[in-house]
């Protein structure tokens, strides 16, 4: 899989309020997550934002609230993958689960400008930057993780599974 898109950098401790707005939990409608998206450190973000887009963060990305609702909100907004230089666990695990590729790596992180136009090679890991031309390394994800993610979220790829007979139900 793989992703091309400008560069939306954000700093440290970007938490879930600031990704989607508390006032905005009472809904799970992806296109209402999405007009808000990011609203809270970037009120341009959501009318800017173009399919592919990739978020690049500093530390701890995605703290707080528990809900699905701000990897939901990104990627209903169009951002194809977020890379950050660490991820806070439980928005690491929501966005697998819907089917969000997220990316640990400083590196690439510290070298990534606003705009900086990127290509994000999934199965190796690869995060190529085009305006310097360096190539970072994450750490790839295992097989079925990427099947995972290729399906669409955990509840596409299980229903693909017991389709499948893969599942046992």
């Amino acid at each position: 899989m793989r992703f091309q898109g400008r560069a939306w950098v954000f700093g440290d401790n970007i938490d879930t309020d600031v990704i989607i707005p508390g006032r905005y939990l009472n809904t799970t409608d992806p296109q209402e997550l999405a007009a808000h998206c990011m609203e809270g450190v970037d009120p341009e973000f959501p009318r800017k934002v173009q399919p592919g887009d990739i978020v690049v963060a500093g530390r701890n990305f995605g703290s707080g609230s528990s809900r699905e609702h701000a990897p939901l909100s990104l990627k209903a907004a169009g951002v194809s993958c977020v890379v950050a230089q660490s991820f806070a666990r439980i928005f690491f695990r929501n966005a697998i689960n819907i089917g969000l590729p997220v990316l640990e790596c400083p590196e690439a992180v510290e070298a990534i400008q606003p705009g900086d136009e990127l290509e994000v090679r999934l199965d190796s890991g690869e995060i190529l930057h085009r305006r310097t031309g360096q190539v970072f390394r994450a750490k790839p994800y295992p097989p079925f993780m990427l099947e995972l993610i290729r399906a669409g979220g955990l509840i596409p790829y299980t229903k693909a599974r017991l389709r499948q007979g893969s599942v046992v139900a």
